[in-house]
């Protein structure tokens, strides 16, 4: 006659904290990509922030120049 093979319960045990295990790693994993996802529009924001500073310094600059330019023509004479 032929033997069935029986589960242990021990098996069974470390199925269950495995499956449970996977579940965690799983719920982990999403929420280290939505923290990773909302990091990457951050730095995006930034990196455009720090673009439009870099502009209105350079127009900063430019105008500064111009006016110093100016005024040292007219005090000159």
């Amino acid at each position: 006659m032929a033997r069935k093979k029986s589960t242990s319960l021990v098996s069974q045990q470390v199925g269950l904290r495995l499956s449970s295990h996977e579940k965690l790693c799983a719920e982990r994993m999403d929420q280290i990509k939505s923290s990773i996802d909302r990091l990457e529009k951050k730095v995006s924001q930034l990196s455009e922030s720090v673009n439009k500073g870099r502009g209105a310094v350079a127009a900063l600059v430019f105008i500064g120049s111009i006016v110093a330019g100016i005024v040292g023509f007219l005090s000159y004479k």
